[in-house]
C-alpha cells in the first residue's frame, strides 16, 4: 500500500514554566501517573542525553473514552476501551533549548516510524508554550481520514501534558510512591500463578468482591475489579490494564478508572527469586485527586491527612493479596512434601 509522509505541528499555551513542563517530557518513566494514555514505560537504555524506551499506551480510541470519562469525576483515568498499543521509542534529550527529538516504531508492525519533537518556550516565569511536531507516513487510500487521526493525535497529547502541568505547584503533595514487602519460602512460579490468576481473587482474597478479566493479547489483560478494601467497607469499582511478564517476574498496572480520593495509579507486583524464596514487591506511584479531599474525608482534611490515608489502605490491600499469595505458595509446597 503506497503512503505519503503528513507532518502536523501545533501549540498551546500552559499554566507552568517551561523547566517544569520540560522535566515532565523528559522523565517518560513517570508518564503513566501523569497522562491518561500511557499504561506503562520501560527504559531499555540511557546513557543520560539519548534513550531507547518500550512504550504501552491505550489506542487512540479507548484513549480518548477514558479521558473523556473519567474528566467528569475529576480525574486522570477512566473506561478502559481495551485495545493497548506498543511502541519503541527513540529519544534524544535537549535540555539547552528543552526540546525533546524522538523517533517510535510499532512492536507489531515494524516499519511504521512516526517521528517529531517535543518544545517548550517560556512565556513568562510561571507560564510557557507547548509545541509537539510529528511525521508519519499515512495511507494515500484513506489519507483524508489518516489526516484528521494524526492532527487528532497531536492535539490529544497537547492537552494531557498541559492537564498535569497545571497541577505543578502541587505535585509534592499529590503524588506518592511506596512500597510493600512480603519474604515468602516458596517457589516465584507459585507466586505468580497466584497473582497473575487475578479472575480467580474473589473467594480467594477477601477484600476482592468481583472481578472480570479479559486476555485477548496474551500478557495484556484488561481487568474490572470491585473491592471492599475502602474504608468502612464500602465498594469500590476500579478498572485496569495489566501487561505480565514471566519470565520476568513481573506484573505492571495502571487503572484507568479510579475512584474516591485516587487520580491516578500505576504499581507493579515484582518477584525476587534466591536461593530459598522470594521476595515479593508491591509498588504503587499515586497521585491524589485535590478537589475529592474534603468531600471524601470531612471539610478541613489536609492533603497530608489524605496522602496517609491512601496510602494506608492501598497497603492494606496489597499486603493481604501478598499474605495470602505466601499462603498458597507455602501450603503447595507443604502438600507436596
Amino acid at each position: 500500500m503506497s503512503s505519503r509522509v503528513h507532518a502536523c505541528e501545533h501549540t498551546v499555551g500552559v499554566a507552568a514554566p517551561a523547566g517544569v513542563v520540560y522535566g515532565m517530557l523528559a522523565d517518560a518513566v513517570r508518564w503513566p501517573v501523569f497522562l491518561p494514555s500511557v499504561v506503562h514505560v520501560e527504559r531499555l537504555d540511557f546513557d543520560g542525553v539519548q534513550e531507547r524506551l518500550r512504550m504501552w499506551e491505550l489506542a487512540d480510541d479507548a484513549a480518548a473514552d477514558a479521558a473523556d470519562a473519567n474528566a467528569g469525576a475529576g480525574g486522570v483515568g477512566g473506561v478502559l476501551g481495551g485495545r493497548v498499543g506498543s511502541w519503541y521509542a527513540r529519544r534524544v534529550l535537549h535540555p539547552d533549548v528543552r526540546a525533546v527529538v524522538f523517533e517510535q516504531e510499532d512492536a507489531v508492525w515494524p516499519g511504521s516510524v512516526t517521528s517529531g519533537v517535543w518544545s517548550v518556550r517560556p512565556a513568562g516565569e510561571a507560564e510557557c508554550v507547548l509545541g509537539l511536531r510529528q511525521e508519519c507516513g499515512l495511507p494515500v487510500a484513506a489519507a483524508d481520514g489518516a489526516r484528521r487521526e494524526a492532527e487528532a493525535d497531536v492535539h490529544r497529547r497537547l492537552a494531557q501534558v498541559r492537564r498535569a502541568a497545571g497541577w505543578w505547584e502541587r505535585l509534592d503533595e499529590l503524588l506518592l510512591s511506596f512500597e510493600d514487602r512480603v519474604r515468602i519460602e516458596g517457589p516465584a512460579e507459585l507466586v505468580y500463578d497466584f497473582l497473575y490468576r487475578i479472575g480467580e481473587w474473589p473467594g480467594r482474597v477477601p477484600h476482592v468482591e468481583r472481578a472480570g478479566v479479559r486476555e485477548d493479547v496474551p500478557g495484556i489483560q484488561v481487568v474490572s475489579l470491585d473491592s471492599c478494601a475502602a474504608p468502612g467497607g464500602r465498594t469500590v469499582s476500579t478498572r485496569a490494564v495489566r501487561l505480565c511478564f514471566p519470565h520476568a517476574g513481573r506484573i505492571v498496572y495502571k487503572e484507568t478508572l479510579t475512584s474516591g480520593l485516587i487520580a491516578a495509579h500505576s504499581g507493579e507486583w515484582s518477584l525476587l527469586p534466591d536461593a530459598s524464596g522470594v521476595t515479593v514487591v508491591a509498588a504503587h506511584q499515586v497521585m491524589l485527586r485535590q478537589e475529592a479531599v474534603g468531600r471524601v474525608l470531612g471539610a478541613g482534611t489536609g492533603l497530608l491527612e489524605a496522602r496517609d490515608h491512601v496510602r494506608a489502605w492501598l497497603s492494606r490491600a496489597s499486603t493481604e493479596t501478598l499474605g495470602l499469595a505466601k499462603w498458597h505458595a507455602e501450603s503447595t509446597v507443604r502438600r507436596l512434601r
